[in-house]
């Protein structure tokens, strides 16, 4: 029953995000566009954080290589849209795959500072290789097909594709692939006595996670007609993880709660003040205080306080 009602409620807000562009403005258009390129960034990462229980600091290295792929491909080399979107998810994957064969040998804490000087390492490149990816001023001037050139088009555009890997990532997270990322979560000794290869399917969970990053960083790219240094600096991955703590890593959907919550906060408190950093990081130190598993687990603890009233069952 579980199940069938958080796919019930995630299809039912699929539908009211589809509804914006009817019944809201172009800012909230342009403000939902962004929520859901960061929302698949987040799940993207979810998969290390929540579900292999790996801490990375560098997974804006893959949103950057992802965007940085399509933004190239599309404008410099003229390539279509859908072969740009693919290439630039197989370029992420290599380049996780290539950067997780090395990662995934260490764990805890060495595993985290590695993924950071990968990513530093990413950023670095992003401002020296100024031929190709401008430097400090980024690629500017990307060019979109007719069909994707005005916000409305756009969003939608971009809804199919966050819908789509959604999809593919609850596959995969129910998957026996994905209760293997779990039992070496939770222990990967006991994993490892099971007969799991735990190397293996941590650089396989890596590999996923990338993928999916550079996809959400190619719609960020196609989103800002262009790609910026910034986007792969150690900022933007404590961003994105405090949207997965945010929302609650051992959740699926957490993930989308937390990038919506974090990105709409910061929206509406940097247009009241300047500081609105003290403002942002006071209330989410309230929220982690009072919800500790995050957006996720508190309306679960919601609804089973709820179910529990209604069957006359005492929560006590």
């Amino acid at each position: 029953m579980r199940p069938r009602g958080g796919v019930q409620w995630t299809l039912f807000g699929l539908f009211l995000v589809a509804l914006v562009p009817v019944v809201g403005e172009r800012y909230y258009v342009d403000l939902t566009t962004q929520i859901l390129i960061y929302a698949l960034f987040a799940l993207s990462l979810n998969i290390l954080v929540g579900y292999c229980g790996n801490l990375s600091f560098g997974h804006a290295a893959f949103f950057a290589i992802g965007g940085y792929a399509c933004v190239i491909l599309t404008t410099t080399y003229e390539v279509t849209l859908i072969i740009s979107l693919g290439l630039s998810v197989l370029i992420s994957a290599v380049a996780a795959a290539a950067i997780g064969y090395v990662c995934v040998r260490l764990a805890a804490m060495h595993f985290a500072m590695l993924t950071l000087a990968f990513s530093m390492l990413v950023w670095s490149i992003a401002i020296k290789w100024t031929p190709v990816t401008g430097g400090d001023d980024g690629f500017v001037g990307a060019t979109l097909p007719d069909l994707i050139s005005n916000p409305v088009s756009f969003f939608y555009f971009a809804l199919l594709i966050f819908s789509t890997g959604l999809i593919l990532l609850r596959v995969i997270c129910t998957s026996t692939f994905g209760r293997a990322m779990i039992a070496i979560r939770e222990n990967e000794t006991r994993a490892t006595f099971m007969g799991m290869d735990v190397r293996k399917i941590r650089l396989q969970a890596f590999t996923i996670a990338g993928a999916f990053a550079g996809l959400a960083g190619a719609l960020l790219g196609l989103y800002n007609r262009g790609m910026y240094p910034e986007s792969a600096f150690w900022t933007e991955s404590g961003q994105v993880l405090i949207m997965v703590l945010l929302g609650g890593m051992h959740s699926f959907i957490g993930p989308v709660l937390g990038a919506a919550a974090l990105y709409i906060l910061e929206t509406m408190i940097n247009q009241y003040t300047e500081y609105w950093q003290i403002v942002l990081g006071v209330i989410l130190l309230g929220v982690v205080l009072i919800a500790p598993d995050g957006l996720a687990g508190l309306l679960s603890g919601f609804r089973k306080r709820k179910d529990d009233s209604v069957t006359g069952v005492d929560s006590e």
